[in-house]
């Protein structure tokens, strides 16, 4: 190299803006996803709790699990399209709207007096999930190089499980401390410092123009709510009808009809598709998704009967149910950043395969255990078991659907690979809802009509072991749908590293102190 070539080369290094470390922002966008995670935790354990204050007089599980549906529903059907506000708006301008919505609503459930008022503000709050959980994937994929994105993904894995460990143990602590209602309130003051931190340390990045597809927003939305009340609310109306000329079935099978014209108008839309199908010619994207909604399945089927037997059949208090828990989110927050460094230098299904399994059999192995005889310490084995699967899952299934892609399509990514966990979630919640209450009548014939409730403390010993069996029964659901995330991942490729320098070129951030101008990241 030649002296002139020397100091050319020197003088473009020195024109170059020093590289800025995507490390805090993504430490700030933590705290939200933190919060969202906690939320949903929180609300499993204190379940029992709201049923007995606001929903005491039945025996009928279905209502108290809306709770849940409708936070999980009002965070699903968005979720296609808050991905793209992101890319068009900027997504930390969208993940700080949704993060205010999420907060003021999560201040409503604590003040709601009636259970319709709860499930009203639960699907509000849902609504201010979708908006920030799309974004914290697009501006990791968008900040981080291709091959460093398993060492993210494994910070988001360990944050799943430390919140594993904080929300059950704060949901206890504060159930049994201050009342159910303090569940929700506590999110107001970690919402108001994740609002400042994102604030500040989330950097501004360059925005995109899309159409957006409304239509497809409408008929998403109709067909995931009709699937999704027919199946929960079956065994209320006897799979029966609901009202006039309208069944259960008939509210289903339209459903259904109804995500296949949503499917079908997606591959005609001659603009911009609300789901890119383009996106599923990406192998491992697709398995990803079809891995991810398993998961979603099973991980929000289990958390009900598990916290149903722990504290009716066993009479454990909300707090003790969730020490439970522990041995869980401690393995999950230790292995989870390991995962995620080694998914970086290895085919994924070597850390896929062994994390769902684990997951898997640890379902089934509680299930075996919920038994009114059973010593309460033997429940730490399954968990220990179900925290190492944990860490083998969550990241690395995310890391490994959006990695293959390009960053333009990082908004469209991530919500769709969002959207199908939490359709996978509602799906479980329903399901669960409807196998609970069937294996409730197998046990106990009359249940659901008998006077008093499933609430307020330990059952009588005559109804314990028809209850225990019948919780037993449920998880077996969750568990055996783990097996199809199995058998998807087997099909995954190894990703090959990419090219981090043409990575770094199509990268740009907009800083608020530099007046517009374009900083390469």
């Amino acid at each position: 190299m030649t002296e002139q070539s020397t100091r050319a080369a020197a003088k473009a290094d020195r024109q170059v803006p020093q590289e800025r470390s995507p490390w805090p922002a993504l430490w700030a966008l933590v705290i939200g996803f933190f919060m969202i995670l906690v939320d949903t935790t929180i609300v499993s354990v204190a379940n029992p709790a709201i049923k007995a204050a606001l929903d005491p007089e039945t025996n009928n599980l279905d209502n108290v699990v809306w709770v849940t549906s409708a936070y999980l529903l009002a965070y699903a059907v968005p979720l296609l399209i808050t991905g793209r506000l992101g890319d068009r708006f900027g997504p930390k301008n969208i993940y700080l709207i949704g993060l205010t919505i999420f907060t003021l609503s999560s201040l409503w459930c604590g003040l709601s007096g009636t259970l319709g008022m709860l499930i009203a503000a639960r699907a509000v709050q849902g609504f201010g999930a979708a908006l920030m959980a799309p974004q914290t994937m697009a501006i990791i994929t968008r900040t981080f190089p291709p091959m460093r994105r398993g060492a993210a993904m494994g910070l988001w894995g360990a944050t799943s499980g430390v919140a594993m460990l904080v929300g059950p143990l704060a949901g206890g602590l504060l159930v049994d401390g201050f009342g159910w209602e303090w569940i929700f309130f506590v999110n107001v003051p970690v919402g108001i410092v994740g609002f400042v931190l994102a604030w500040i340390l989330v950097p501004k990045l360059e925005t995109h123009s899309h159409s957006f597809d409304i239509p497809g927003v409408i008929l998403s939305a109709i067909g995931l709510f009709l699937i999704v009340f027919g199946l929960q609310e079956g065994e209320t109306y006897d799979w029966g009808v609901i009202w006039g000329p309208i069944t259960v079935w008939g509210m289903i099978i339209t459903g259904v009809a109804v995500m296949v014209l949503f499917i079908w108008m997606q591959s005609r839309t001659k603009k911009e598709p609300l789901v890119p199908l383009e996106l599923f010619r990406s192998r491992n994207f697709a398995i990803s998704n079809i891995s991810i909604a398993t998961v979603g399945f099973a991980v929000t089927g289990m958390s009900l009967p598990m916290m149903f037997f722990i504290q009716l059949a066993r009479g454990l208090t909300p707090t003790e149910s969730a020490l439970l828990l522990i041995p869980m989110a401690l393995f999950a927050g230790v292995l989870s950043p390991l995962a995620g460094k080694l998914l970086d230098r290895v085919d994924p299904r070597l850390i896929l395969v062994p994390g769902i399994l684990m997951f898997s059999i640890a379902l089934a192995w509680y299930a075996v255990l919920m038994t009114p005889e059973t010593p309460i310490w033997m429940f730490l084995l399954p968990s220990a078991l179900m925290g190492i699967g944990s860490a083998g899952m969550w990241g690395p299934l995310a890391t490994t659907a959006n990695r293959d892609l390009p960053v333009q399509q990082a908004g469209a990514g991530s919500g769709v690979y969002n959207t199908t966990r939490t359709v996978g979630s509602v799906l479980g919640s329903a399901a669960i809802a409807v196998w609970m209450q069937s294996r409730l009548e197998a046990n106990l014939p009359g249940a659901s009509t008998a006077s008093g409730g499933f609430s307020g403390g330990q059952l009588p010993e005559a109804v314990v072991d028809g209850f225990s069996a019948a919780m037993s029964q449920a998880l077996m659901l969750p568990a055996a749908v783990m097996l199809i995330a199995i058998v998807a991942v087997l099909f995954l490729k190894r990703t090959k590293a990419s090219v981090t320098a043409d990575w770094h070129a199509s990268q740009s951030v907009v800083e608020p102190a530099q007046d517009g101008a374009r900083v390469a990241d």
